[in-house]
């Protein structure tokens, strides 16, 4: 009877080392840009195996343009989106049926930025002065209220399309100053390119503090398990590298030889205190708060019930 059992048992054994692994679930992920410090958490988790210990195979996708990833999930096209909260209340409006689901990026990146040996010290040096964006709409109310917080208006600018080209035109004088540039990249290539730069914050000047990127899905998939997994490995990763910057940096440049630069390693360590460390947690008053701004500066014409558009994942147990 013991050879019977021992040999049931082995054939057993045999028998559960011949079945595949369960298969990783796929998720794709569009980001809002090229790849870059800001992703570091998702770059991590996937080089780190934090992803797939979770059971998640998560390919991250560069967009050709980076309004693209919200409509790409919305039509289905894509899993999860890297998107702004800013845009999210806006993409609402339009009836897409987006939801956010966790937070990479927790405080705004935005700000307006002069040149430190220019004549604008404080923002009430801007009047009459020419005043560089890339995208309307939402910079301009940026802007708008800043200005509104020193007894200015938009009236009292030169506003100038200068695209993308934010740091190059500051440089050249085209403008004396931009808004739209982040803290922890155009103040740095200022530098790199021997300007030193000086910036005012949007959350010190009238603008409500908003999250700068966060994670959007399909709002029929708000209780999709998965996207509950790929949170916490985020939060896991997030951790990972804030309590192990030197090694972190050393994973995310190796990810791309392009990163490895000093304008990407500057970034990088000027982001970590920024990461969402409870990327799940969602901070009602926030969006309600914005929504509300943005209703204010006409952005939004109505403001749908939170819980419509903003969600907390179902967390695995």
């Amino acid at each position: 009877m013991p050879r019977i059992l021992a040999s049931l048992a082995l054939a057993a054994a045999l028998g559960l080392a011949a079945l595949p692994a369960a298969a990783a679930d796929k998720l794709s992920v569009a980001l809002d840009w090229f790849v870059n410090p800001d992703h570091a958490p998702l770059v991590v988790a996937r080089d780190k195996g934090f992803f797939a210990k979770a059971g998640l195979d998560v390919e991250l996708i560069a967009p050709a343009d980076p309004a693209a990833p919200p409509r790409l999930v919305a039509a289905g096209q894509a899993d999860i989106a890297i998107s702004y909260q800013p845009s999210l209340h806006m993409a609402v409006a339009e009836n897409l049926p987006l939801v956010r689901f966790g937070t990479l990026v927790e405080t705004p990146l935005n700000t307006v930025i002069v040149l430190a040996d220019g004549p604008v010290k404080t923002l009430k040096d801007l009047k009459g002065r020419k005043v560089g964006y890339s995208v309307s709409g939402f910079e301009d109310a940026v802007l708008g209220a800043m200005l509104e917080s020193v007894g200015l208006s938009l009236k009292d600018v030169e506003l100038i399309n200068v695209n993308f080209a934010l740091t190059a035109a500051l440089s050249a004088g085209q403008v004396d100053a931009v808004v739209g540039g982040y803290r922890n990249f155009e103040l740095t290539e200022l530098d790199l390119a021997g300007k030193k730069g000086r910036a005012f914050f949007p959350e010190e000047a009238g603008v409500p503090p908003y999250d700068e990127l966060i994670y959007v899905a399909r709002r029929d998939r708000a209780a999709d398990p998965k996207l509950g997994r790929f949170v916490e490995a985020v939060e896991a990763a997030t951790l990972w590298l804030t309590n192990n910057p030197d090694e972190a940096w050393a994973v995310f440049r190796k990810a791309d030889p392009k990163l490895d630069d000093d304008l990407n390693r500057r970034a990088f360590f000027d982001t970590l205190a920024r990461f969402a460390k409870r990327p799940a947690a969602l901070d009602a008053n926030r969006y309600t708060r914005f929504a509300a701004f943005l209703k204010a500066k006409k952005l939004i014409d109505t403001i749908p019930p939170l819980d419509s558009y903003a969600v907390v994942p179902k967390m695995p147990n």
